[in-house]
């Protein structure tokens, strides 16, 4: 049986080598190019240039990076709009090469997590699938409370017992606030801003209407769409387009 190298690539923790900015986690783009090269040593990307022979794509208001990644003969590729530190698209006239050549980085990393590596970054969770599976969490066993002391009966004098034993008082325990577990993310969670926009791009490529896209899977915009939509048009560009062409025709 032939192995499938995106399961190879997708059991890879690359927990060690992120980092967290703004509430999103980013991949070292050199050490996850590295990891696929060691793997794969035919492995090879390509920037993809414009009509005038830059290394950014631009509609006169926002610019976008067009980068991809090929692996045992497969060619991933993916779109990422030149943003700035909070995450919104840099104006035109304002985008520099620093910010042309960061997007391109990470535009990179995000084509090898399409196959597998550090992919479930991307979905919100906190482990390779197979990890998570194998390391569920135990639940902490609750503390069992102090039982008051019995009163010595070893002594041979008799002392008058009160009539209700006093307990000693206990000093409070200082209580450590437990962290929430993040949630998994769910195949029916909708897509986020940046899915959103690189799906429009990739739409504006292949020739898709994505109006007809939003109706094809009964949403109101692009926003809308959930994981499983996203994943099910990404596996199959090519059937989605024949629903669309079957749609358009009956339409007719």
């Amino acid at each position: 049986m032939e192995k499938n190298y995106f399961e190879e690539l997708n059991r890879i923790n690359v927990n060690g080598k992120t980092e967290k900015k703004n509430g999103l986690t980013y991949l070292s783009w050199a050490w996850a190019w590295g990891e696929v090269k060691k793997l794969h040593p035919d492995a090879v990307y390509t920037i993809y240039e414009n009509a005038s022979g830059w290394n950014y794509h631009t509609d006169g208001r926002t610019c976008w990076v067009k980068t991809g990644v090929t692996v045992a003969g497969v060619e991933h590729i993916e779109y990422l709009p030149v943003m700035d530190f909070r995450n919104n698209s840099i104006p035109a006239d304002k985008v520099t090469s620093y910010d042309v050549n960061k997007a391109i980085q990470r535009s990179l990393t995000k084509a090898c997590a399409r196959h597998g590596l550090g992919l479930y970054i991307y979905a919100g969770e906190d482990l390779p699938e197979e990890q998570t599976q194998e390391a569920p969490q135990t639940a902490q066993e609750p503390q069992r409370a102090t039982e008051p002391a019995k009163a010595s009966t070893s002594s041979k004098k008799k002392t008058k017992a009160p009539e209700k034993a006093q307990e000693t008082p206990q000093e409070p325990q200082e209580q450590t606030e437990e962290k929430p577990a993040r949630r998994q993310a769910r195949p029916t969670d909708p897509i986020t801003p940046e899915m959103a926009s690189a799906l429009e791009y990739r739409c504006q490529e292949v020739g898709i209407d994505t109006a007809a896209l939003c109706k094809l899977y009964k949403v109101n915009s692009i926003g809308e769409l959930r994981l499983l939509h996203l994943r099910n048009i990404n596996e199959n560009w090519e059937e989605v387009k024949k629903r669309l062409a079957k749609n358009e025709e009956g339409n007719k």
